[in-house]
């Protein structure tokens, strides 16, 4: 029987999330401050909103995938926001990526109002979303992860439930730790593939299934070393979760000095401009921005 399911947010992510849930046969509800992305979604069968707590008001389910903690709060509990509509017992599941202390903070916050919470950020991107295949890190209460699961599994693979509310935002800054330090790693290993005149692309095939392979040595090597710049992902979203990573790495006395080095990069490249850019432009790093790679 499909799920009724608002989505508060239909950006690149929010948009895949959409995409999939229709796709499967769910009730999808939208609202989105842009009208272009929430129409996308209604020709695809979704029902539009004119306000989160409208799209919230029929629905069990509420999957919020937004940028910042500060939007997420003013979707939930803003004028207008999710808070407003939803019912007694509504599961918000935050599928954004930020701060875990401010995620505990909305959690509680959402208790009050009888509603519950689960943070569930992703690992994938949008690829992995359209197919089902996405990582998913949970923090909630067993039986509101378990709940969760009933939306959930149509856009996930791998589920797994971290602790409470803000232990899946927690993994995920050490999910992001973990990719950043390896794009970089992988670009750096491609340019010197480059420059000593071995064939980039055959590197991913000859170290497969040894220990340097890794999805994004796989994905991103060959993307790297022929400057493919389609948009999966964003530079300056990097920037968001390496900051993240480097404030719990500060509360909880923890040295991170790679992390560091990887965050001035991206941070580097977000001020040179390319922070909309998808990570594959970290290769303009060594090289300098060639700006008709971006028309």
């Amino acid at each position: 029987m499909p799920l009724n399911i608002a989505l508060i947010g239909a950006g690149a992510m929010g948009g895949a999330i959409g995409r999939r849930l229709l796709a499967t046969g769910q009730n999808l509800t939208i609202f989105d401050l842009d009208p272009e992305k929430v129409a996308d979604l209604v020709k695809l069968g979704a029902s539009a909103a004119a306000s989160a707590a409208e799209a919230a008001a029929p629905c069990d389910y509420v999957i919020t995938s937004l940028n910042a903690p500060h939007i997420v709060e003013i979707a939930i509990f803003g004028a207008g926001g999710v808070a407003e509509g939803a019912k007694k017992g509504t599961l918000i599941i935050d599928m954004s990526s930020i701060d875990p202390e401010a995620t505990k903070a909305m959690g509680n916050k959402a208790a009050e109002k009888g509603l519950r919470w689960v943070d569930s950020p992703l690992s994938g991107g949008a690829p992995k979303a359209l197919s089902g295949e996405l990582t998913l890190m949970a923090g909630g209460t067993a039986q509101d992860v378990e709940d969760a699961h009933n939306v959930l599994q149509h856009l996930a693979s791998n589920y797994t439930h971290m602790g409470p509310v803000g232990a899946g935002q927690t993994t995920k800054l050490i999910n992001q730790v973990l990719c950043g330090l390896n794009f970089m790693a992988v670009a750096e290993a491609t340019q010197l593939a480059l420059d000593a005149g071995v064939d980039a692309a055959k590197v991913p095939v000859a170290l497969k299934g040894g220990r340097a392979d890794s999805a994004i040595l796989q994905e991103y090597m060959p993307r790297f070393a022929t400057k493919d710049y389609r948009r999966t992902g964003r530079i300056d979203n990097m920037v968001k979760d390496l900051n993240g990573a480097q404030d719990l790495a500060r509360r909880t006395h923890t040295s991170m000095p790679l992390t560091a080095l990887c965050a001035e990069v991206h941070r580097m490249l977000t001020a040179a401009g390319l922070g909309g850019e998808d990570q594959a432009a970290l290769m303009e790093y060594f090289t300098g921005p060639d700006r008709t790679q971006f028309d």
